[in-house]
């Protein structure tokens, strides 16, 4: 049993046949668990921001003291940014 076989896939390359600007995140989680680091960003470039952002989703559960609200837009701004720009450069200068 591996954790590839529950990877859920995407609507909009499967009834659309293109790519959204999410794709490959959930194979760029698993590269990045099993140490391929180099591999997952070309996958995925923003996985490593986006593996920050829950890392501070999961910090505002816990550590209710303080607030995270303004870490978390930006970082959800900069999460946007990168996708937007690694989707054009993937579908258009690839």
């Amino acid at each position: 049993m591996k954790i590839e076989d529950y990877m859920l896939s995407c609507p909009t390359k499967k009834y659309l046949g293109i790519e959204c600007f999410g794709c490959g995140t959930q194979r760029a989680i698993i590269l990045v668990f099993q140490g391929k680091f180099q591999e997952a960003f070309v996958m995925f470039p923003a996985v490593y921001t986006l593996l920050l952002f829950f890392v501070v989703v999961a910090l505002t559960f816990i550590d209710k003291k303080r607030n995270y609200s303004k870490l978390l837009i930006y970082l959800g701004i900069i999460n946007a940014v990168i996708m937007v720009f690694s989707y054009f450069y993937k579908h258009y200068y690839n």
